[in-house]
């Protein structure tokens, strides 16, 4: 996974090739502040900036070290009183450090006059930090960068200064190898020397610290083997944890504004990130290949069309076996990632051909398919659910029908279902047994999404023996607990025909009764039902025939005295689907007639 992102930030790093400074030793920092002083370091002012990105030193990680001419308020200014006392000196020593740079002695002299220096400018950035505009407090906050007042070039960006921070980091990684050439477990190669230095800070990980996480570290002694400390046990050069950090940053960050318009009609904006997809608040999945191409599959698998998927289920269908010999060697990956402290948790990587993919997400399409009944267009269209939708099926509800946002299971259900779309697979019974319990409790039942997930997990389960459910209704031979599913449907529609709408009705009071113990709740139910249908022949005897006959032909094939006394997980699965298939399938023909 390491070589794989290191790749990418290598790829994304030659397609900057036009910036006239990329290099491992210098980085594009954020800067909203320019501290202006003259040619003497007499301090001119401070001048507020849009937020604008600046080659500067790049550190990989700022605890104890302070960056070349460029940092924050406590650095540069010793903002903060004695806390900042610390990283000030730090500041200065870097400057020490370049001393002989023409380029940098303004700023010693800044900081060696004190009364027109450093102590004027400190005044006017307390004057700046007291005041109550959240915008301009935000900004003095950021990093602070020097320039002379009659140049049009900050201090950082002279290209000596640049020139001078490779020249020393490239004699370091000179130094290093002489001294070590260990090979790197990523490129396998002894260019850039392994340290047990920190690889750097990979931001914007749900759950993660706002200051960023480390995906390699080792930080105790039991991490550690063979005499190697520290991050010297990876064998990473500083080459490869520079671009893997690179291009992970990237993926979790890399997106557009887009409009939306809501249900009122009313547009606005909002980010929506390109390579990467958020499962709950503590999990984010990042995909990418390996030529960074953008795939059309990863926007339907989020919101599918009928149209759209029919015709990439067509088109692959339709090449398969002709183009079988030639599919594209591009290669697709994805990691799911969660915030654990200071660390990344990865908790799954995939990895596949761009062919197989494909193949994979129609599969996964193919056996999501379910019938359902459109109020709009009064027909039966095929289905074809979000995944996302799919694993909120699971979700707990509040009291007010609000999901639970504490259930993080959630999480759990998506990275699973994004596993099984993208690469095949079963899915655990565990999410089965979620799944019913949700239908069991929730006021809507088996909803087209529930039962959308069901049959993906009985199909790939394969646990229904050579029993295939399809998109609906199914005719022939069925298994008992799919029958029962749909005389159970049968039996609420009888008694909505008789009593109409009510607060609890049969599946209120019998649904989990009847998908778990059919032999004894089947018996109440039939005799609840000879009287509903008691009523409906003396107000609707025509009514009362044709539902009656419908009954029949539901249990010819079942003895009904001879019930299975108990129905196992996959059974119950198979009931819950035959209730759905037998419920649309009402709808349906309520409408017809």
């Amino acid at each position: 996974m390491i070589r794989e992102l290191s790749d990418l930030g290598k790829f994304l790093r030659g397609a900057r090739e036009d910036s006239a400074w990329v290099h491992d030793a210098l980085k594009e920092e954020p800067i909203s502040m320019e501290l202006l002083i003259g040619q003497d370091g007499a301090f001119q002012g401070l001048q507020l900036i849009e937020d604008k990105l600046t080659p500067a030193e790049a550190l990989t990680a700022k605890k104890g070290k302070a960056r070349l001419l460029l940092d924050k308020p406590e650095e540069v200014l010793c903002f903060g009183g004695d806390s900042a006392l610390k990283k000030h000196q730090l500041f200065l020593d870097k400057l020490a450090a370049f001393k002989e740079l023409d380029e940098v002695a303004p700023v010693i002299a800044f900081y060696a006059n004190r009364e027109n220096g450093l102590d004027k400018a400190l005044s006017h950035f307390t004057a700046l930090a007291d005041t109550d505009d959240k915008k301009i407090k935000k900004k003095i906050a950021g990093n602070i960068g020097f320039r002379v007042l009659a140049d049009a070039v900050r201090i950082n960006e002279k290209q000596n200064v640049l020139q001078t921070v490779i020249d020393r980091y490239e004699a370091c990684q000179r130094k290093q190898l002489a001294n070590n050439a260990k090979k790197c477990s990523v490129c396998g190669k002894s260019d850039y020397p392994v340290e047990d230095i920190p690889h750097g800070m990979i931001k914007k990980v749900p759950d993660g610290q706002s200051s960023g996480c480390a995906l390699v570290s080792y930080n105790e002694n039991a991490f550690e083997s063979y005499d190697l400390k520290g991050n010297n046990n990876s064998s990473v050069c500083t080459n490869c944890a520079k671009t893997y950090v690179e291009g992970l940053n990237w993926l979790l960050s890399n997106g557009s504004e887009i409009s939306v318009t809501d249900k009122k009609g009313k547009t606005s904006t909002k980010f929506r990130h390109s390579n990467r997809r958020n499962f709950g608040s503590d999990t984010a999945m990042v995909f990418w290949t390996r030529d960074n191409r953008l795939l059309e599959e990863i926007e339907q698998i989020e919101a599918p069309t009928e149209a759209a998927v029919a015709g990439m289920i067509d088109s692959l269908s339709a090449g398969r076996e002709r183009d079988s010999k030639y599919l594209e060697p591009e290669r697709f990956y994805s990691c799911t990632l969660s915030g654990a402290a200071a660390r990344i948790a990865v908790r799954d990587w995939i990895e596949t051909s761009l062919g197989d993919f494909r193949m994979s997400i129609v599969d996964w399409f193919r056996e999501i398919a379910v019938s359902r009944y459109d109020s709009e267009q009064e027909k039966m269209v095929t289905y074809y659910a979000p995944l996302y939708d799919l694993a909120r099926s699971c979700q707990r509800k509040n009291s007010d029908g609000s999901y639970d946002k504490d259930d993080t299971a959630t999480a759990r259900v998506a990275a699973t279902l994004w596993r099984a779309a993208l690469h095949g697979g079963v899915v655990p019974l565990w999410i089965l047994t979620r799944t019913l319990q949700r239908a069991r409790l929730d006021k809507q039942g088996v909803t087209p999404e529930r039962a959308a997930l069901i049959k993906l997990i009985l199909r790939r389960t394969n646990n229904g023996g050579e029993f295939m459910i399809t998109e609906g209704r199914v005719e022939g031979e069925r298994p008992v607990a799919y029958v029962c599913g749909q005389i159970f449907a049968k039996l609420e529609y009888i008694q909505y025909k008789a009593l109409g709408e009510r607060n609890s009705g049969i599946r209120e009071k019998f649904f989990t009764y009847a998908m778990t113990s059919p032999s004894a709740a089947f018996g109440r139910l039939f005799n609840l039902n000879s009287k509903h249908f008691v009523k409906l022949k003396s107000e609707q005897p025509w009514l009362a025939v044709i539902l009656d006959k419908e009954l029949q032909a539901l249990c010819k094939d079942i003895d009904i005295s001879s019930f299975p006394a108990l129905f196992h997980l996959e059974q119950q699965g198979q009931f819950a689907i035959g209730y759905y298939h037998q419920k649309q399938a009402q709808f349906a023909g309520t409408n017809n007639k």
